[in-house]
C-alpha cells in the first residue's frame, strides 16, 4: 500500500487483457454528485500513465476528446469503465453517477466490482444517499475505503471530515474508520488558506511531497513527527484490533515496537476482509503536473489492500430449469459464466455490452448462450437464445482498445450482442447457465408520453424498446384502462435523460402529457333500467327490450350477471347477448368514461320479436338499460388506493407523516427499523402520489425510500369526483 517503506517503482500504462485473476482489481467509485469522482478517475489515469503530461491520450486521442462537455454529461448519468495498468496490475475503475435517479447504474457498478472507494468532498460532507450505499456494501461485506477530495477549498478541514466519516460510516466501530496519511500544508495565502502540498504516512512516518507536480519521498522534519504521534498510535491500535494475531495487542501495549511489515500486512488483510476502512486524501494534478496529490497512495491501496477477484465468493448459479450448479470462484478454465452489467447503444457499432466474467474465459467470435430472468413488467423479454460474440475491447473515453480475451475476474466491452440486455447471463451454448439477479430499484415516477407526429409514431415502439433494453430500472407500461404509454422512471433527471435519448439516439420526438390513474365507477344504490331498441322501418328490423336491476357489491367483486327471466320473455339464445351488451357498456363507463365495477346486474324481463330480434339488437338493448339505470342513480367514482411504506430517518418522520396526511393519506402504523430510521406505513390515493418519488426526496434530503403497491379502489370525495366529471364533460 502507499504507506509502505519503499517508494513505488512507477510501472504504469493503458490496460490490456489480464492473464490471471490475481493481477486484476475491480473498484467502483461511489459518491454524491459534485464529490469529484470523475475528476479523481482522470487524475488516477494521469498518474498511471494512461494519459501523459502533454494531455495526449495514447493511441492518437486527446484529453480534450476525453473531457469534452457532452461526454462528461453522458458519464455523469451512467456507469463508465476506465481500465489502467499499475505496477503489473490491471485496475478496472468503475465511475458511477452521483445522482440518486441513476441508482441502477450504481448497483451495476457494485455488482461488477470487488471493492468500493467512497469519494467524499471536504466542502460538502456525507449525504444521506452515500450513507445508504455504504449500508448496502456493508450488507454484502464489500471492502471499502474513503477518499476525501476538494482539499483545495478554503473550508476544507481533513481532520473534521475524517471525524464526520467515522460517525457516518463507523456506527459499529468508529476506530475502524481511520486515516492512513495526514495532509501537509504549504504557506498560507492572502485569504488565510494554506494549500495541501503533500502527505505524511502515519505508519512509515515518511513525507510524500507533491508540490513539484511529482511525488517525492523525504524524511519529515523533527517538528512534524509530534504532530502525527496521536493519529499514528490510534491507527496502529485500530490495525492491531483487526489482526488475526491475538498476541499482537499485548505485545504492543507492553511497549514492543511492532514491525512495519507486519502492520502493513495486517492492514491489507483487514481492508480486504471489509473490517477496516482507511481514509485517504486526493487532489487533481495542477496544470503541467504529472501526478495529483494522493493518487499514488490510492493506486497502491487498490493493488495492495483491495481483494483480488479470487477472493470474491462465487455467484449463485443455476441451470435454466432452476437446478443449483456449483461453479468454482473465478476459474479462467471453468465453465463460462459472465454477466451483462450495462448495455449501451453506439451510433457506429450498434449495441455495446459491458460484461463482468465470473468464471471461464470469454473470447471474440465465439457463440454463447444468452439467458435472462426477464422483467416482463418492465418491458424486458425472458431471454433464452444463442448469440455470436463480437469484438472485445477495453474502453478509455471514446476509444476502444481491442482485447484478445477476457478471463474470469476481468471486465470487457462486447460488441454486437443484439439480444443481450443488462442483467443477462452469458454462458457456453452447450452448457447454458443462469446467475442470480441483483436487486433493481423500482421506478416510481410515471411519465406519460405520446408521439409528437405520425413519423414519430412509426418509430416510437422500436425506440422505446431499445431504451428499456439499455436501462432495466425503467419500466414501460401501455395502460389498457387509460390508453396511455407510460415510462416509469426513478426521478425527474432520469425522465429527462430518457426523453433526450429518445430524441438524439433514436430520432423520436415525444410530447409529455398529464398522467392518468385508472379510475372506476360503481353504483351507490340499487337502480333499475329498461333498454328498448326497436327499429322497424321497412326491411329487416331490430327488436329487443330488456329490463334490468343493478345493485352495488363489495369492493373487488367485479361484475356479476344474473339471469332471472321467467316464461321465455327473453329467448335463451339472447340472454348472453344482453350480458355482452351490459359488460361492454360497463367497460366504457356511465358517468365519466371510466370502467364500471363492483355491481350485480340482474336481468328480470324483456320482449323479443320472432323475426326482428337478434344478437346485436339485444346487445344494444342491454347497454341502453344500463345507461338508463345509471341516469337515475348515484354513481360513485372509485380511485385506486396504494399501500405505501416509507423508510425514513427519525429526524424526518414528522414531516413525512404530515405530508402523507396532506395527500389524503391514512397512516396505519410505524415501527422502528434500527439505525435511527422508522418505517411508516400508510394508505394513500394514487392520484396524490404521482410525483411522490420527487417530493419525498426533497422532503427527506435524499435519505428516504418508499415502495407502493395497489391495495383497492374506494369512493373518491364528492368534490374531487365532481371536478373529474366536469373535465370529462368538457373533453367530450
Amino acid at each position: 500500500m502507499g504507506d509502505k517503506a519503499n517508494a513505488h517503482p512507477g510501472a504504469a500504462g493503458r490496460a490490456t487483457a489480464a492473464d490471471h485473476p490475481a493481477s486484476v482489481r475491480n473498484v467502483v467509485l461511489v459518491g454524491h454528485s459534485g464529490s469529484g469522482k470523475t475528476t479523481l478517475v482522470e487524475a488516477l489515469a494521469l498518474t498511471a500513465g494512461a494519459v501523459n503530461r502533454a494531455g495526449r491520450v495514447e493511441d492518437g486521442g486527446t484529453v480534450s476528446d476525453y473531457d469534452e462537455i457532452e461526454h462528461r454529461q453522458q458519464r455523469s448519468v451512467q456507469l463508465s469503465l476506465v481500465p489502467v495498468d499499475w505496477d503489473g496490475y490491471k485496475i478496472n475503475i468503475l465511475d458511477t453517477p452521483g445522482y440518486a435517479d441513476f441508482v441502477g447504474e450504481l448497483r451495476a457498478g457494485l455488482r461488477a466490482a470487488d471493492a468500493a472507494l467512497f469519494v467524499v468532498s471536504a466542502s460538502d460532507g456525507v449525504d444521506g444517499s452515500t450513507r445508504m450505499v455504504w449500508e448496502e456494501c456493508a450488507a454484502v461485506g464489500m471492502p471499502r475505503a474513503i477518499v476525501i477530495t476538494h482539499l483545495e477549498s478554503a473550508r476544507a478541514d481533513f481532520d473534521e471530515m475524517t471525524r464526520i466519516c467515522a460517525e457516518a460510516f463507523g456506527a459499529d466501530d468508529p476506530d475502524a474508520v481511520l486515516p492512513l496519511y495526514l495532509p501537509l500544508h504549504g504557506e498560507q495565502g492572502p485569504d488565510g488558506h494554506a494549500p495541501v502540498t503533500g502527505l505524511i504516512g502515519l505508519l512509515s512516518q515518511r513525507l510524500f511531497d507533491y508540490s513539484s507536480g511529482e511525488r517525492k519521498e523525504a524524511e519529515p522534519g523533527a517538528e512534524q513527527l509530534p504532530l502525527i504521534e496521536e493519529a499514528r498510535n490510534r491507527l496502529i491500535e485500530g490495525i492491531i484490533a483487526e489482526s488475526e494475531d491475538e498476541t499482537l495487542m499485548d505485545r504492543y501495549l507492553g511497549g514492543e515496537e511492532i514491525d512495519l511489515k507486519t502492520l502493513v500486512q495486517d492492514l491489507e488483510r483487514a481492508v480486504a476482509r471489509g473490517t477496516f476502512f482507511p481514509v485517504l486524501a486526493a487532489a487533481p494534478a495542477a496544470d503541467g503536473a504529472r501526478q495529483g496529490l494522493g493518487t499514488v497512495e490510492l493506486l497502491e491501496l487498490v493493488t495492495g489492500g483491495f481483494p483480488t477477484p479470487l477472493e470474491r465468493e462465487a455467484p449463485t448459479v443455476t441451470t435454466l430449469d432452476g437446478k443449483a450448479r456449483q461453479v468454482s470462484a473465478c476459474d479462467p478454465d471453468g465453465p463460462l459464466v459472465a454477466e451483462v452489467v450495462k448495455t449501451a447503444s453506439d451510433p457506429y457499432v450498434g449495441r455495446v455490452s459491458l460484461v463482468r466474467v465470473f468464471s471461464g474465459t470469454l473470447r471474440p467470435d465465439e457463440t454463447v448462450h444468452v439467458s435472462g430472468h426477464g422483467l416482463t413488467d418492465r418491458g424486458h423479454e425472458d431471454h433464452d437464445v444463442d448469440e455470436r460474440v463480437g469484438a472485445l475491447s477495453a474502453p478509455f473515453g471514446k476509444q476502444q482498445r481491442a482485447l484478445t480475451h477476457c478471463i474470469a475476474g476481468d471486465l470487457a466491452c462486447v460488441a454486437k450482442l443484439n439480444r443481450a440486455e443488462t442483467g443477462d447471463t452469458l454462458s457456453a451454448k452447450d452448457d447454458p447457465l443462469l446467475m442470480e439477479p441483483w436487486q433493481m430499484p423500482d421506478p416510481l415516477l410515471p411519465l406519460a408520453i405520446q408521439a409528437h407526429s405520425k413519423a414519430d409514431e412509426d418509430k416510437l415502439s422500436q425506440g422505446l424498446g431499445r431504451l428499456v433494453a439499455e436501462d432495466p430500472t425503467m419500466r414501460l407500461e401501455q395502460n389498457p384502462n387509460t390508453h396511455q404509454v407510460v415510462l416509469w422512471c426513478l426521478g425527474e433527471a432520469h425522465a429527462d435523460v430518457a426523453l433526450e435519448r429518445l430524441r438524439s439516439r433514436y430520432g423520436v420526438q415525444v410530447d409529455v402529457i398529464p398522467y392518468k390513474v385508472s379510475l372506476r365507477e360503481t353504483f351507490a344504490d340499487k337502480a333499475a333500467g329498461r333498454g328498448r331498441h326497436v327499429k322497424q322501418s321497412g326491411g329487416h328490423g331490430q327488436y329487443a327490450i330488456c329490463e334490468i336491476e343493478v345493485e352495488p357489491l363489495p369492493n373487488g367483486s367485479g361484475i356479476e350477471f344474473v339471469d332471472k327471466v321467467v316464461g321465455g320473455a327473453v329467448p335463451r339464445q339472447f340472454i348472453p347477448s344482453v350480458e355482452k351488451g351490459v359488460r361492454a357498456q360497463a367497460a366504457k363507463g356511465v358517468a365519466a368514461g371510466h370502467p364500471l365495477n363492483d355491481i350485480r346486474i340482474t336481468l328480470l324481463d324483456g320482449k323479443a320479436h320472432s323475426v326482428d330480434s337478434s344478437d346485436a339488437a339485444f346487445q344494444t338493448a342491454g347497454a341502453l338499460a344500463l345507461r338508463e339505470a345509471a341516469a337515475d342513480a348515484r354513481i360513485h367514482l372509485l380511485e385506486p388506493v396504494a399501500e405505501v411504506t416509507v423508510m425514513v430517518g427519525d429526524d424526518y418522520v414528522g414531516a413525512v407523516m404530515s405530508d402523507l396526511s396532506g395527500r389524503r393519506g391514512r397512516v396505519v402504523g410505524t415501527e422502528q427499523a434500527g439505525g435511527g430510521r422508522t418505517l411508516v406505513r400508510a394508505e394513500v390515493p394514487e392520484i396524490e402520489i404521482g410525483r411522490y418519488a420527487v417530493d419525498l426526496r426533497s422532503l427527506s434530503h435524499g435519505t428516504a425510500r418508499f415502495s407502493r403497491s395497489y391495495a383497492r379502489h374506494e369512493p373518491m370525495p364528492p368534490q374531487i369526483a365532481e371536478r373529474i366529471r366536469e373535465q370529462a364533460r368538457d373533453a367530450s
